[in-house]
C-alpha cells in the first residue's frame, strides 16, 4: 500500500469516527453556557428532535438544536405566523420535522405541532405559537431577543409549557434611558 493511499484511508477512518462521536446516542447534548445563568445541558427528544429545554438568565426556556433560545411573537396567533420576509431575516423560524408528527421532547409539556411560515417553510409551534430564534443570539444561553418590540408585537422566550416568559434576564444591567432609533422602520437591530 502506498503512503498516499494509507493517508487517505486514515483520514477517512478518522472522519468516520468523528462523525459517529458527533451523532452519539444520548438524549442530551452539552453546550458551554454563553451567559451567567445559562444551562450546560440541552435535553432533546429521543429521536434527535430540533427542540430542547435549557436554563437561561430567564429560567427554563425552549431552545433549538444548537441550544439557542426560542421565541414567540405576540402578533402571531395560534398556528399562524405573521413574520414575513424582512422579519424572517432577524427571526428565523425553528424548522419543523418532515411530516406532521412531532416527537415528544423531555421536559416540554406544551403541545408541539407544525405550521407554515410566511415563506412556505415548515416551522414548529409550541402551545400553538410559531417558534423562532433571534439572529443576534450567537451562542447557547443568550436571550438578546427578550422583550424586543418589532414586527407588530413583542418577542418573548418560550417556556417548556408553551407560554411567553415575560421576565427580564437576571443578569441584565440596570435599566437606562431608551436608545434613540436611527430610522429604518424602528427595528433597531
Amino acid at each position: 500500500m502506498s503512503g498516499s493511499t494509507f493517508t487517505v484511508r486514515l483520514l477517512g477512518a478518522t472522519a468516520t469516527l468523528m462523525l459517529a462521536a458527533a451523532c452519539g446516542n444520548g438524549s442530551s447534548t452539552s453546550a458551554r453556557p454563553a451567559a451567567p445563568g445559562a444551562a450546560a445541558i440541552v435535553h432533546k427528544s429521543a429521536t434527535g428532535g430540533v427542540l430542547g429545554v435549557a436554563r437561561t438568565a430567564l429560567g427554563p426556556v425552549l431552545v433549538d438544536s444548537k441550544g439557542r433560545t426560542v421565541y414567540l411573537l405576540t402578533a402571531d396567533s395560534p398556528g399562524h405566523s405573521s413574520c414575513a420576509a424582512q422579519c424572517l431575516q432577524f427571526w428565523p423560524p425553528v424548522s419543523g420535522p418532515a411530516g406532521s408528527a412531532v416527537p415528544s421532547v423531555q421536559g416540554v409539556s406544551a403541545a408541539l405541532a407544525v405550521t407554515k411560515a410566511t415563506s412556505g417553510a415548515s416551522m414548529l409551534t409550541a402551545g400553538g405559537w410559531p417558534l423562532y430564534t433571534f439572529a443576534k443570539d450567537m451562542a447557547p444561553g443568550e436571550v438578546n431577543g427578550q422583550g424586543k418590540k418589532s414586527f407588530g408585537g413583542t418577542w418573548y422566550a418560550v417556556s417548556p409549557s408553551g407560554v411567553a416568559v415575560k421576565a427580564t434576564p437576571k443578569s441584565a444591567p440596570a435599566a437606562s434611558a431608551p436608545a434613540k432609533s436611527s430610522g429604518g422602520g424602528g427595528y433597531g437591530y
